[in-house]
């Protein structure tokens, strides 16, 4: 679930690794062809493509390596938007040019890139955030959050609807949309942090709140300083969303004194108030990161096409056990592309000195302000909200500030039907994020009323955690794989192969097990505080 979705591309060649029931050599064989077959056909939503929209020039390139131009121009952009990073922190320092040539030089560039991945499709970027920016200058501050909120995404929406109902249908590659979702993101988050600092009351807001609203305006952000927060050239391929406030702290340089006070708890040398921190290990860190991502991306998956999962030879002769083995392994095989476009995003901003959130106990400095992976907490989550949590995180964070913390009903509903809105229009999109809101709701009520049988001892926990983590992994492809397929027709086969069993199972769980939503149980909290609060100065009065 991200923003850039790179084509898939039907295998040339590739070996085969099947898992099948014990069966004679002469069916494994059989199989496998059916199997190899199967990988080389246009996976079905990507029956029909489009040329690219950007710049030719490295088409002979494209040729050569086999990969498709709007792929090629992507990677291509990024790698230059990292050396333009380097360069950008060396010499466009803050101690050595003003806040002004910054913005200039890195809306610039961000508009180049733009033009050169997706030609006069481009525009759009443009367009949006000149809707969106005139709402803000000529609506009050009162109604500004929800005429912007309403603008920005239902442009949005109506470029996907375009591009995926009258251009091109199953255009699964690195489209202009996927830039447009991050700039939603970053001018819905901006309105609203302009809103919670001129506003509302300090009561009003939770803590992420109060650190991010903006107070200290007393005009909206020039035209400039907000082209340059929504296309900058580090974020303008593959985001990820920051604050406004953050990048304009990256861009004034002073994000580094802020961070360090907030974090080292006057237990640190002072060498880290004199020095900036070097992002240098963690770009290379991350990047290296990147370089394993992309070859267990581009080696797993041929072998393990995820459509296979609803092929009928597949389905008939498979066992059951076996079929949820291989759908968690073809998920398993997809993840590292979205590890690689974002990690290589996280390292384009670091690069340029954006992303510092702090020092560690050991005085070494954190550099994962704006990242959007965690690769382990992924990997390794034993419950749904854990997995959700470490995967595609700035857009967690979007999600529940704009929505989950301000809706009034069922705001977790109202989150993940906002996540498929944003995402696009196709039904597989909706049929992902409606399994994902009963998947939530039961590994919640699962969550508070059995795993605390499981916390008497240590190997009763490792024993639930074992459990857990199987039963997550399983319960996150099951859902997540509608999003990949796209359309109603495949998602419905796969599920009615599975019997909707995961659905049936969660529903019962949420019917047995009930669990009281957050903010009610927030709220009982509160009151007893308050009550105890009350108690003690009762009692403290009688005393007196």
């Amino acid at each position: 679930m991200t923003a850039y979705q790179p084509r898939r591309r039907s295998s040339s060649s590739s070996s085969v690794f099947i898992i099948a029931p014990a069966e004679g050599r002469g069916a494994r064989r059989g199989k496998e062809t059916a199997r190899k077959d199967y990988a080389q056909r246009p996976s079905m939503a990507t029956q029909t493509t489009a040329s690219c929209t950007g710049s030719t020039l490295l088409q002979p390139l494209s040729d050569m390596i086999n990969l498709p131009l709007d792929q090629v121009n992507f990677v291509a952009c990024q790698v230059f938007a990292l050396l333009m990073a380097v360069w950008f922190r060396i010499y466009l320092h803050p101690s050595k040019t003003s806040p002004f040539i910054r913005h200039v030089v890195a809306t610039l560039l961000g508009f180049y890139l733009a033009l050169f991945c997706f030609g006069w499709y481009s525009l759009h970027f443009l367009v949006q955030s000149g809707l969106s920016y005139g709402v803000m200058v000529f609506s009050g501050l009162e109604h500004m959050h929800r005429y912007c909120f309403i603008v920005t995404l239902g442009y949005l929406i109506l470029c996907q609807i375009t591009r995926v109902y009258v251009f091109d249908y199953g255009m699964y590659s690195a489209d202009f949309t996927g830039p447009m979702m991050v700039i939603t993101q970053k001018i819905t988050s901006m309105v609203f942090e302009i809103r919670d600092g001129l506003c509302k009351r300090e009561s009003q807001l939770t803590s992420s709140q109060k650190y991010l609203a903006i107070r200290y305006v007393t005009q909206m952000p020039s035209l400039l300083e907000y082209l340059s927060y929504n296309c900058n050239f580090m974020g303008i391929l593959a985001g990820p969303t920051c604050s406004y406030k953050d990048y304009s702290s990256f861009i004034e340089g002073t994000c580094y004194q802020p961070r360090h006070r907030q974090h080292a708890n006057g237990g640190e040398n002072g060498k880290h108030q004199q020095s900036e921190p070097s992002p240098k290990n963690a770009v290379i860190s991350k990047l290296c990161t990147c370089a394993v991502s992309l070859g267990a991306y581009l080696s797993l998956c041929k072998v393990l096409p995820v459509e296979y999962a609803i092929n009928d030879d597949f389905v008939s002769s498979t066992p059951f056990h076996l079929q949820v083995v291989y759908l968690y392994l073809s998920m398993l095989a997809l993840r590292p592309k979205y590890y690689f476009v974002w990690t290589l995003a996280d390292a384009i901003n670091n690069a340029a000195g954006f992303g510092f959130s702090g020092y560690n106990k050991d005085g070494s400095p954190q550099w994962d302000l704006i990242s959007n992976v965690r690769i382990l907490g992924i990997e390794l989550a034993t419950s749904f909200k854990m997995f959700i949590d470490n995967w595609n995180i700035q857009t967690g964070h979007w999600l529940k500030r704009v929505c989950y913390e301000r809706c009034p009903i069922n705001p977790t509903a109202a989150t993940f039907m906002l996540s498929a809105m944003w995402h696009g229009v196709y039904p597989g999109y909706y049929l992902t994020f409606i399994t994902g809101t009963t998947m939530t709701l039961a590994a919640r009520a699962i969550r508070h009323n059995i795993r605390p049988y499981f916390l008497v001892s240590d190997s009763l926990k490792r024993i639930y955690d074992v459990i857990t983590w199987a039963g997550t992994q399983v319960a996150i492809s099951y859902t997540v794989l509608p999003f990949v397929l796209l359309a109603v027709g495949p998602s419905l086969k796969f599920y009615m192969s599975w019997y909707f069993c995961l659905h049936l199972v969660a529903l019962l769980v949420v019917l047995a097990l009930p669990v009281k939503s957050r903010r009610r149980q927030a709220k009982e909290e509160q009151d007893s505080l308050h009550s105890s609060t009350d108690n003690n100065c009762n009692q403290k009065d009688k005393a007196t």
